[in-house]
């Protein structure tokens, strides 16, 4: 798989979580995809210091993210 490839099935992941995000009035952006294996995303919104993020980031957004991209073996948010 390319490096654009990936990044297109990490976007597309991440247009799979962005509604539930923009519900509660967040969102999240792709910041890098480092060596095809970790992907750096941005909390943004109300998402920036909530409680819930890193458990959210955790669960939903890495597992999502895998599901579609199954090479990516971490998910770091950088703020």
């Amino acid at each position: 798989m390319t490096a654009q490839e990936l990044q297109t099935k990490v976007e597309d992941a991440l247009q799979e979580i962005r509604p539930f995000l923009q519900s509660d009035g967040g969102d999240i952006s792709l910041v890098s995809i480092d060596d095809g294996k970790t992907v750096r995303v941005r909390l943004e919104g109300t998402c920036v210091g909530c409680s819930v993020n890193q458990m959210t980031l955790k669960s939903g957004v890495e597992m999502t993210i895998k599901k579609h991209a199954p090479q990516i073996e971490q998910v770091v948010n950088v703020s």
